[in-house]
């Protein structure tokens, strides 16, 4: 099972620097992980989004501040707490993961477009179940390779 799952990992650009491009702005796939999230989850905090993403707070923070310098992220403190930061997309941020998500879209419309119909059903199916489970916190963890056995 881990090949295909290297193959999908490599078919997705996952590994690449740059997953993504829209009117020249080039995003790496943690990047466009970021502005999906922000997009789908208005105003949440740099904490909560690095929580959902499961990413290291440091290393998120990093991400962030790329996005920010770039344009497509812009950070507002909350009014209740100073300590909090909230995170939105700026209008070319909204535009950049508007034209990601068609871009995803696309790719997945043409690879369910070489199957027929029951086995595209057949893997949309499985894929919400893998997900499902794979959501399951008493299954979660942070790493295959935490161990330093990578």
């Amino acid at each position: 099972m881990r090949e295909y799952f290297q193959t999908i990992t490599r078919r997705f650009g996952l590994l690449s620097k740059t997953c993504c491009s829209v009117d020249g702005v080039d995003v790496s796939a943690v990047q466009s992980h970021i502005l999906y999230e922000i997009q789908k989850n208005h105003n949440v905090s740099i904490q909560q989004l690095s929580e959902i993403l499961g990413v290291d707070i440091t290393t998120f923070s990093r991400q962030i501040q790329t996005l920010v310098k770039i344009g497509l992220v812009k950070k507002t403190p909350y009014s209740g707490d100073k300590r909090i930061t909230l995170l939105g997309l700026t209008d070319i941020g909204d535009k950049v993961a508007i034209g990601i998500d068609q871009q995803v879209n696309q790719f997945l419309e043409d690879i369910f477009m070489e199957m027929t119909e029951i086995e595209r059903e057949d893997v949309q199916r499985s894929i919400r179940l893998l997900a499902k489970v794979m959501d399951n916190p008493s299954i979660r963890y942070q790493s295959y390779c935490s161990n330093d056995s990578c």
